[in-house]
């Protein structure tokens, strides 16, 4: 008997073998690039009544604003803001939403503004300003970090009649839209100078006459026990670590105020105004607090 021949298998297409697992390396951490600083005419947002109706009142100028329809007729912002818009602003009717979204969710107010960034004062310029008045009395910060805690120095500074603010240019936080929230419009009318090292500035300000004075509470000489009769510079440091002492190094006298309670020190702005309270109470003991408001 025979066998039969097995039938011929068709021809099939070959199987496709699975891809093959590549080996896992360790995920390499991602390299982030280094920080671009901005540049030095890049506009910047203000939010806030205050700050904005100082911006506008002052004549800044500014490239867009953003209001709630509630603001945007009310009696103090309608006229500030059609001059705005004839000088070539743009004008944005938003909802609240929209506002904290620009804002980061600051407190805006119903109301934000972009204008050109801070045009910082030369020392030189600030010195020719000061001049004009009487004894003049500046601030110089040293090593303030906090936007609010500097933003509340230069209110009090330019609300107590001081002629300038000077602050650093590395290690110090500069003028920001946090900073101009916390002045409250005071940056429009107070100048405000940067400096590359502010030993040198103060080196400068005593060539021009002034008397330096450190605000810290180890310093050795009550503050109304200063005759405070020639221009004035004061020191203010941070409240971490104070006022440095290569900087201490170039006041001419460190002062302290008085304290009664168990905290040993206060916040910048805080001394700022006390200090400055002194100097008009000894310019003027008759100094009277009804006087009209300065227009």
């Amino acid at each position: 008997m025979t066998e039969k021949p097995r039938p011929r298998k068709k021809n099939r297409p070959p199987a496709k073998r699975p891809p093959r697992l590549q080996r896992r390396t360790p995920a390499q951490p991602l390299q982030k690039a280094p920080p671009t600083a901005p540049a030095a005419d890049a506009p910047e947002l203000l939010y806030g009544r205050h700050a904005v109706l100082s911006a506008l009142e002052s004549g800044r100028p500014c490239n867009r604003i953003w209001v709630i329809p509630s603001l945007r007729y009310d009696p103090r912002f309608h006229q500030r803001l059609n001059e705005a818009k004839q000088q070539g602003a743009i004008i944005d009717t938003v909802t609240p939403e929209r506002l904290d979204q620009l804002c980061q969710r600051g407190r805006h107010q119903g109301i934000a503004i972009q204008v050109a960034a801070y045009n910082y004062w030369s020392l030189e310029d600030l010195l020719a300003k000061a001049a004009t008045v009487n004894q003049p009395v500046l601030l110089a910060a040293d090593g303030i970090t906090d936007p609010q805690n500097l933003g509340a120095m230069i209110r009090t500074a330019e609300a107590l009649g001081m002629q300038g603010v000077i602050i650093p240019q590395r290690r110090a936080v500069g003028i920001t839209a946090t900073v101009a929230k916390a002045a409250a419009g005071a940056l429009e009318y107070l100048p405000v100078a940067r400096v590359i090292n502010l030993n040198q500035a103060l080196e400068t300000l005593k060539a021009a006459g002034y008397w330096i004075y450190g605000l810290s509470e180890h310093g050795a000489v009550p503050l109304p026990k200063i005759t405070f009769d020639r221009p004035t510079v004061f020191v203010v440091g941070s409240e971490g670590e104070g006022i440095s002492l290569q900087t201490q190094k170039h006041c001419d006298e460190i002062v302290a105020i008085p304290l009664a309670g168990r905290t040993n020190s206060l916040n910048a702005s805080v001394a700022v105004g006390i200090a400055l309270y002194e100097i008009n109470c000894q310019r003027s003991p008759a100094w009277d607090l009804t006087q009209e408001p300065r227009g």
